[in-house]
């Protein structure tokens, strides 16, 4: 794999398939768990930590699916979708590397919500900051997110952590 520096959608959905990082490794989910569209920028250094940085967007619309979910009449994006989007942003970032194995998110520590994505919104941006990577037993990432929706930040998480995982039979 040719390691860029930003990715269109179609190749985030090539990730999704498995045809990025190659077999077993990391891997995006498919629509519609995938929650974002595009990463306009990912470093190896960068970011609060100087350990890497991911910036990446997801174009909003009224008929997006879980608007029409959650809730009947008082639409809004689960927070959780965001959450999940930066764990997603952090496996990306591990097989980015190119470490090995099959991502799965470990937890966070303080997760803060003070906004919300509505069908009106246009824009859903994540930023991560890579605090630390490790790779021995098993190979981990931990960072600190934010998502900002039209330019003003709603959510925030510290302590992000995912993990690449050889096998996944006893997890």
């Amino acid at each position: 794999m040719t390691q860029q520096n930003a990715y269109t959608r179609e190749e985030l959905l090539k990730c999704s398939r498995g045809e990025m990082f190659g077999p077993g490794n990391a891997q995006l989910p498919a629509p519609n768990m995938l929650m974002i569209d595009r990463i306009t920028h990912i470093s190896e250094t960068g970011g609060k930590y100087g350990k890497g940085e991911i910036v990446a967007e997801l174009d909003i619309t009224p008929d997006l699916w879980f608007f029409g979910c959650h809730f009947e009449g008082d639409p809004v994006m689960p927070g959780c979708l965001g959450l999940d989007a930066m764990w997603q942003l952090v496996g990306f970032h591990l097989g980015w590397l190119g470490y090995q194995g099959r991502g799965r998110a470990l937890g966070s520590g303080e997760v803060k919500f003070f906004g919300q994505v509505l069908p009106i919104a246009k824009k859903v941006t994540y930023t991560i900051h890579i605090k630390r990577t490790m790779n021995r037993a098993l190979t981990l990432g931990i960072a600190d997110g934010s998502v900002a929706v039209d330019g003003r930040e709603i959510y925030s998480a510290e302590g992000l952590r995912v993990g690449l995982f050889t096998s996944t039979d006893s997890f």
